[in-house]
Formats: C-alpha cells, structure tokens, sequence
C-alpha cells in the first residue's frame, strides 16, 4: 500500500505547475491556406504574474503608497502683502500711461514756531528769550564782512605805462547788505577816471542781488550819481554785474561787466573778463560820447598761493567807440591800446 503512494507524490508536487500554465498551447498552429490579414498591432503583453499575490511569495517587499501631495498652505492668499514679497512689475505701456506722480506747485509751508517753551518753567522767561535771539542770530542771522581786490595790477602799454585798480567791501548778512566799490585808473600823470560807490543790496534771489545807492567821480570830473545795479551768477558760473547812473546833471550812464574763471589745476586759474560803458547822450565835459563809449577785454592767469592770496600776469586790450575816440583823437591820445599786465588779487 505504501508504494502506491509514493508513486503518487510526484504528480501532486507538479499539480501546481501545471495549474499555472493551464490553457497554454505548446504545438504550433497549423499553416493555413486562406490570403494573410494586415498585421495587426500586437497587444501588450500580460504580465506574467498578473493576479499573483507576490507578498506571500519568499523575499519578495510589498511598495510602498505614496502619500497624496499636501494641500498648499497659502492658496488663495495675497503673497505680494506680505513683508519681502515683491509686486509684479509693470508692463512699459502701463508705466508710461501712468506717468512719474504730480509735484507740488509750491514748497509746504514750515510749520510755525513754537511758542511754549518747557525752559521758561524752570529758568527766567526774560533770560531765556536772551538767549533764544543769541542762538537765532548765531544760526542764520551773522553778520559778515569781506574785503575784496578784485584787480590790482600795472600796466605796460606803449603809450604810457600805467595801473587799474577795481575791489569792493561789504558788510552784512545773507539778505541786506553795505557795499562799498572802487574803480579807476591812472598813470605817472595821476588819476584819469576814479570813483567810490556806496550801495545798499538786497538779496532777491539764490544768486542775485539789488543794490541802489549814489556814486561820486573824483576824476575826470566830479560828479554825483543815484545808482541802480545789480550782481548775479550766470550758468557756467558766469559773474555778472550791471548798473546804470544818473547823474546831478541829468547825464545818464551805463556799464556792464562780466567775468569766468577756468580753474586748470587747484591753484593755477585762466580768467577772461569784459567790460562795456555805455552813455545816453554827449557829454563834452567828461569828454564822452553817445552809444558805447568803451571797451575792455582781459584775459588773465593768477596762480592761487592760498585761496586769498593769488598774484596774476595776463594782457589787456582796450578801445573807445564813437564820440568818445573823436574826443581823444582831439587830445592827442590812442583810441585803442593793448597791455601787458602784472597784479595781485586778494581778499580778507
């Protein structure tokens, strides 16, 4: 009985494995006679183990599922409020329809001054007010002065040697001041032409200035002057000055002049300058035609020992016009001459 079955242990060990390869046909099909389809696209193949559990099967690791991705925490949130989130830039047609935002007509106004004054509750009101004008003066409100030699210098001209002088002084503040000028010339002879003019100036703008007040001539002839005039800084820092003179005579004058200075190195500076006189009328006693009566250009080099002490050379040349040449052609002099001129600018 026994050997029975062990005969039969073979056939149930291999049970199984015929179970898994049921169906399969191992003979191949037989050629048939009849025209061949198309070839048809193949189908996928089924895997081998399809419907095996493979977790039961010896070293074999189930995968593992993968979570669902997480949610994101700022949807539907503003990100560009939120601090270090930028704003999505403009498109350049946006930009340009908006425009750069409107500027104010005017500055704003400053705020008032105060009027309570903790201090007055400990210290003397009286006292306080004292020193409050002190400090008010001390920041804006100083007075100032300066003397100023704008030329200085002597003249070598083949009529005669000669010298120019022509500097000014003020004393003031940033809005009102006194001014002092003085220009004139002369040669071995004495003076030809000199005047002294005292003038009040205002401050009415961030590089010009009013002055009015009276000029008197000592030479040719003394005359009285109510004056009218003006200082300014032109683009290109351009020194500007102008005025005109009515005389006790009823004379009337005129004068412009201008100056630029071309800075090369620190201290070495090339100055060109120019200078018009103009009158309304003849004036034979001063020897002064209508129209412009004269003129000088200059072109000078100053090297700036320190910034109040610069010594000069340069050349000059000069010319009358009109009336005023017929006038020292009668004299004997030159209608125009040219000089070689050695000087000192300064100022304290």
């Amino acid at each position: 009985m026994k050997a029975p079955l062990i005969a039969l242990l073979p056939v149930l060990w291999a049970a199984p494995a015929l179970a898994q390869h049921a169906g399969h046909t191992s003979a191949p099909a037989a050629p048939s006679t009849s025209p061949k389809p198309a070839p048809a696209s193949p189908a996928p193949a089924a895997a081998p183990h399809a419907g095996h559990d493979m977790g039961a099967m010896p070293g074999m690791a189930m995968p593992k599922p993968q979570a669902a991705p997480a949610a994101d925490p700022h949807a539907g949130h503003d990100m560009s409020a939120m601090p270090g989130m930028g704003v999505p830039a403009q498109s350049e047609s946006q930009a340009e329809a908006m425009g750069p935002p409107p500027l104010p007509d005017q500055e704003t106004a400053p705020p008032p001054p105060p009027a309570d004054h903790l201090a007055d509750k400990v210290f003397d009101p009286a006292a306080m007010d004292r020193a409050r004008a002190v400090l008010r003066q001390e920041h804006g409100g100083a007075q100032a002065s300066q003397v100023m030699v704008n030329l200085l210098e002597y003249q070598a001209r083949s009529g005669g040697d000669g010298y120019h002088w022509d500097g000014e002084a003020w004393f003031g503040g940033d809005l009102n001041r006194l001014v002092l000028k003085s220009e004139g010339e002369g040669d071995r002879h004495g003076v030809e032409a000199g005047e002294v003019q005292a003038l009040y100036s205002r401050a009415v703008g961030l590089y010009t200035d009013v002055q009015v007040g009276v000029r008197q001539d000592v030479e040719p002839k003394s005359r009285t002057y109510a004056t009218v005039g003006f200082e300014t800084l032109l683009p290109y820092w351009i020194e500007a000055d102008g005025a005109l003179f009515l005389s006790n005579k009823g004379d009337v004058l005129g004068r412009v002049e201008g100056a630029i200075d071309w800075r090369l190195t620190q201290r070495l500076i090339l100055q060109p300058r120019a200078e018009l006189n103009l009158s309304a009328q003849d004036i034979p006693e001063t020897r002064t035609g209508s129209g412009l009566t004269d003129a000088e250009l200059g072109l000078r080099l100053r090297y700036e020992v320190r910034r109040d002490f610069a010594p000069y050379v340069g050349v000059t040349w000069a010319k009358r016009f009109g009336r005023t040449a017929d006038y020292a052609r009668a004299l004997g002099q030159d209608v125009s001459d040219t000089s070689l001129v050695v000087g000192l600018r300064a100022w304290f």
